[in-house]
């Protein structure tokens, strides 16, 4: 695949980024894209390995190694370089239902497994992916398909976001009638209000959904099943019922003073900022604002990125982000070998932003809120923070992070913002339609399959497996999608 001395002759190239004190200026997404040309000698980089780690999609030590989606990776890398876009689209198309989003938001850990990256860098795969599905809609590849024959089976899937949509695309092309319902007012779930403009500008949603719309699909927004239509009317008028509402309890800061103003989850934060952008372009006020705000995001991960960045193009005073975890290495550790996921320090936008705006990583590491401190009106008016340090569980064995005693400190701050992840299925919706829970509080069902205890109801995304990835969302998305097709036929014909 590709040309085989590719990886040789040209050097990885990624899209630019505009400076960030100019991009704070604005949401809008800030990449520019590799010309035709510069995109074919990226896809020549693919080395036609033996084994294409990249599109395994494995379980290495615990971590996801290569696409979950199993993209045929080396296909399409070596259409780009022949030029061969529409092909290129049609292979890409075949295991990935929405490129136009997980070329945007997806950390690529298909470029993580490239064996092109075990010693130099990583072929540019995501870069290769946006430019494919990109071509696709300017040549008019990306057009709705309508299927041909209808099966009389109706589907109703509750919930728009990646898994809720992969399940509704699929189950479409195979002929059978996909209503989906969506409590917000806009379609695309996380997508929509999780995941800030930045890095995926809404248009790009909307113009997948009407390809879906003209291919069937009916949509039905501001409905909240559960409250606003019952679950039994639901298992009388449909076949089968897919849940797909993502996993959206924010977990909590428990800490004395958390009753003070001025704290806010972060997915309320974020969804908010994006609502009154494309209502109002924020004119509106209709959103939790952080200008001029010493702000304090507790939570190191991709959501308090996202904080860091929606904070900055407020206008935040500062920007603090309290990690609990010890920074990871700049480069692998000799026990994290290619290709596992690398488990080293990534700077993200937001990061860089900060970087920028105030001279300095945002970022403490090993350390956590102990109490949330109030003037007298009841307002937030700083932390008292303590640092952690990591620490064997003698009954368990496991590793803790513990506090250290005596490193207590105060820090100002007059909003705080939780990023601290998600703890599972909201329990209305599961109870509701009567199905069982787990432990983690995801919905039940056999290992590796989507049938809740409940008959016609299935499951899949982050409702199921509990928060991760748009690309793994869109895998369960695809296998809900096959059950549910082999339970309404007695087999199914749908690709994995």
């Amino acid at each position: 695949m590709g040309k085989p001395t590719g990886f040789m002759e040209y050097n990885r190239q990624t899209a630019e980024a505009v400076a960030p004190k100019e991009r704070i200026k604005n949401f809008n997404e800030f990449h520019t894209p590799l010309s035709k040309e510069e995109q074919q000698k990226q896809g020549a980089r693919c080395m036609a390995c033996g084994v294409p780690f990249c599109q395994a999609g494995m379980e290495i030590m615990g971590m996801t190694s290569g696409c979950p989606l199993h993209n045929l990776v080396p296909e399409w890398n070596d259409l780009v370089y022949t030029g061969n876009w529409e092909q290129a689209y049609n292979r890409l198309k075949k295991t990935n239902n929405f490129p136009e989003f997980t070329s945007r938001v997806c950390p690529a850990l298909c470029e993580a497994a490239c064996t092109c990256g075990h010693y130099g860098d990583s072929v540019s795969v995501k870069e290769n992916e946006y430019g494919i599905i990109e071509n696709a809609y300017e040549q008019g590849y990306a057009a709705a398909k309508p299927p041909k024959v209808r099966t009389g089976k109706k589907v109703a899937v509750i919930g728009s976001g990646p898994a809720g949509l992969a399940a509704a695309d699929q189950l479409n092309k195979r002929g059978h009638s996909v209503t989906v319902y969506e409590r917000d007012d806009r379609l695309g779930g996380l997508l929509m209000y999780g995941i800030p403009n930045m890095k995926l500008e809404k248009q790009v949603i909307d113009r997948k959904i009407n390809v879906m719309k003209e291919e069937g699909i009916e949509f039905i927004t501001g409905v909240n099943v559960g409250k606003d239509i019952k679950a039994a009317k639901l298992l009388k008028d449909y076949d089968r019922v897919i849940l797909a509402c993502g996993a959206k309890n924010p977990r909590d800061i428990k800490a004395p003073g958390r009753d003070a103003k001025g704290i806010y989850f972060a997915v309320d934060f974020l969804s908010a900022t994006t609502k009154s952008l494309l209502d109002s372009d924020l004119k509106d006020n209709k959103y939790i604002s952080a200008k001029g705000k010493k702000v304090v995001i507790i939570g190191g991960g991709d959501t308090g990125n996202d904080c860091v960045g929606t904070s900055i193009r407020h206008g935040a005073a500062s920007v603090v982000q309290l990690e609990m975890m010890p920074k990871a290495p700049d480069t692998r550790a000799e026990n994290n070998p290619w290709p596992e996921w690398p488990k080293v320090c990534k700077t993200d936008y937001g990061q860089e932003e900060a970087i920028a705006v105030f001279g300095n990583d945002p970022r403490i590491y090993q350390t956590t809120v102990k109490e949330f401190l109030k003037d007298k009106n009841g307002n937030l008016s700083g932390l008292v923070t303590v640092k952690l340090e990591s620490k064997k569980d003698e009954k368990t064995g496991r590793m803790m992070m513990v506090e250290v005693p005596g490193s207590e400190s105060k820090m100002e701050a007059d909003m705080v913002l939780i990023a601290a992840g998600f703890l599972g299925t909201e329990k209305y919706i599961a109870d509701a339609f009567g199905v069982k829970l787990n432990e983690r509080t995801n919905v039940e069902t056999a290992k590796e399959q989507y049938e809740t205890n409940v008959k016609n109801v299935f499951t899949a995304g982050d409702m199921h497996r509990g928060q991760s990835l748009v690309v793994w969302a869109i895998h369960e998305g695809r296998e809900v999608a096959r059950e549910v097709d082999a339970s309404l036929m007695g087999y199914t014909n749908l690709s994995a």
